[in-house]
């Protein structure tokens, strides 16, 4: 190619407007070829960074991210709706401290949807924090963690609006953290407590208190 053709190409490119190109960019869900894109010039750059905010989900599930990158990328994403940064095959590597960063992202009090199943780097302090900023959320995974009965009571305080919840191989967690989680979250209508340490007679309690409740042993 010429330089006078690169020069042209250059040109109809820099003539895309940058909503346009922010809006294609928003289709791509690989975060290596938007780290690529994001090289290309300052313009991809900001194009990139802009089509975070169009996103209403985003996954990490199958990516291996950090504490730093994750909580750079959920700040960006300003109208997101659904968040999953489940265990990855490649080894997560979110703390607590991802968590304490994410909280403070301005999607947060907007999310419907939270996956955290498998991170077994965080702990209740973490999730504390999120939650405590989630008043919106109607879905919670947050199986195969070691998290104890205060992210349970933050829960219950923090998600009136909650409808499902996994609390998979949670196995640090009580019969008293669930009594309370399902008296102050109404709207519940499901929860999976499959692999935890609770007695079996626990389940009448929790149905008593709501009768149509689903419970996934």
């Amino acid at each position: 190619m010429t330089v006078e053709a690169a020069t042209a190409e250059e040109a109809e490119i820099d003539r895309l407007p940058i909503d346009l190109l922010a809006h294609i960019l928003s289709m791509i869900a690989s975060f290596t070829d938007l780290a690529q894109a994001s090289g290309v010039c300052r313009r991809w750059k900001l194009g990139v960074k802009l089509s975070f905010g169009r996103r209403e989900s985003l996954s990490f599930a199958g990516w291996k991210m950090d504490d730093d990158s994750t909580a750079r990328i959920v700040r960006h994403a300003y109208g997101l709706k659904e968040l999953d940064i489940s265990r990855s095959r490649w080894g997560c590597q979110i703390t607590d401290r991802g968590l304490c960063r994410i909280s403070s992202a301005k999607c947060i009090g907007n999310l419907t949807s939270i996956s955290l199943w498998g991170m077994t780097g965080i702990t209740d302090a973490g999730v504390v924090q999120l939650i405590s900023r989630a008043s919106s959320l109607r879905h919670l995974n947050i199986g195969g963690t070691f998290i104890t009965d205060e992210s349970l009571f933050a829960i219950a305080k923090s998600c009136p609006q909650l409808k499902t919840i996994s609390l998979w191989c949670c196995r640090h967690m009580t019969r008293g953290g669930l009594v309370v989680l399902v008296s102050r979250c109404c709207k519940l209508k499901s929860i999976n407590i499959w692999g935890t340490r609770v007695p079996l007679d626990c389940f009448a309690d929790l149905l008593s208190i709501s009768p149509d409740l689903v419970i996934k042993p």
